[in-house]
């Protein structure tokens, strides 16, 4: 995703009529024929007005930033100016009318540090987070979280992820497991999932991400929409806060999936299950024509199911069917009867093999 855009600095001449113009103007001695005068400079040129609006911008902009961050960048320009002053012998200059008006010119210096000399500390500043949080479950557990902007997280067994909070933009890292997000609508903020190599786009919307990359048969990345629209597509350094301008970028919308491989790679668009996005919320796990293998290691995900296999042709087993990931008896007894197999006690282990 792009950082945000330094200031564009004025050409130098310009830019010194502007501070000029800036600093009288906050001036207690500023009056009605000064301001017809500053007018009168504005509709002479309209790069003018564009100038020194764009002052006007970095101003605010500054009223925002932190006051160390501030009296870091002062304490920066001052050292370049002893420098500069240093390496050409100018002689200090006498007192004039600016001197009562430095709380103005401080502003504008700072202000010309940040559009000629400091864009990458203003860039770091609107880099740094301003809401940071991880958040982790535990096998078999499931949380609920409400974030500062109003948006609601639900967390699966065995899930990390990391929210964080920019100036511009929302983010969540989705390290592994998966959630259900409620996001509040703010298209000034956009909020993205980033979960192995794809990332999610959204304004406002009700989605669910899985990222299991240690998962035997779903290792990959499933995004499913249960309300709103959402944009999913491969991460690149190039792409936009909205990933609007992503090659192969996919737009689900409500009742959508799409699942993407470990490289990134998006499969085809597909109807959501009539389970729903996120059948785990009630304790629901489906399987259609999956392998016995996966569906033990996907079971395993939320506790000890207590059951083992050895033999790959039992493992190869499809198995179908809604399961309770906390019900390990019910599974037992239902194995037997769904497919070929038989359960047999090793020792501490119960055994899945052939009833053949």
């Amino acid at each position: 995703m792009n950082a945000p855009q330094p200031f564009t600095p004025a050409a130098p001449g310009l830019r010194q009529e502007v501070l000029d113009w800036y600093v009288r103007r906050q001036g207690e001695s500023w009056r009605d024929e000064d301001e017809r005068g500053f007018q009168v400079w504005l509709a002479a040129d309209d790069t003018h007005a564009r100038a020194y609006t764009q002052w006007e911008a970095k101003s605010r902009a500054l009223d925002a930033i932190p006051a160390d961050a501030v009296a870091a960048l002062r304490l920066r320009l001052e050292q370049e100016k002893a420098t500069q002053r240093t390496r050409i012998k100018t002689p200090i200059e006498a007192p004039s009318r600016r001197r009562f008006l430095m709380p103005a010119f401080a502003t504008a210096a700072v202000l010309a540090v940040l559009a000629t000399t400091g864009p990458l500390a203003w860039n770091h500043w609107m880099a740094q987070p301003v809401y940071t949080e991880a958040f982790a479950t535990r096998q078999g557990q499931q949380i609920e979280l409400r974030l500062p902007d109003g948006s609601q997280l639900r967390l699966d067994t065995a899930t990390q992820l990391t929210v964080r909070y920019y100036r511009h933009r929302r983010e969540v890292l989705l390290a592994e497991g998966q959630a259900m997000f409620t996001v509040q609508a703010n298209a000034a903020q956009p909020f993205v999932v980033s979960a192995g190599p794809l990332d999610v786009a959204v304004v406002g919307t009700r989605f669910s991400v899985r990222h299991t990359p240690q998962q035997p048969g779903a290792n990959g990345v499933r995004v499913a929409v249960e309300a709103g629209r959402v944009r999913v597509a491969r991460r690149t350094d190039t792409a936009d806060a909205a990933l609007s301008d992503t090659p192969g970028s996919v737009l689900l919308v409500a009742g959508q999936q799409v699942s993407g491989d470990s490289q990134g790679a998006l499969g085809a668009v597909s109807s959501v299950s009539s389970e729903g996005v996120a059948p785990w919320r009630d304790n629901r796990i489906s399987f259609v024509d999956t392998p016995l293998s996966d569906a033990l290691a996907e079971l395993g995900r939320y506790g000890s199911t207590g059951l083992s296999i050895r033999d790959p042709a039992v493992g190869a087993l499809r198995l179908s069917g809604t399961f309770d990931p906390r019900d390990a008896q019910t599974l037992r007894r239902v194995l037997p009867s769904a497919l070929p197999v038989k359960l047999q006690t090793r020792g501490d282990t119960v055994e899945i093999v052939s009833a053949r």
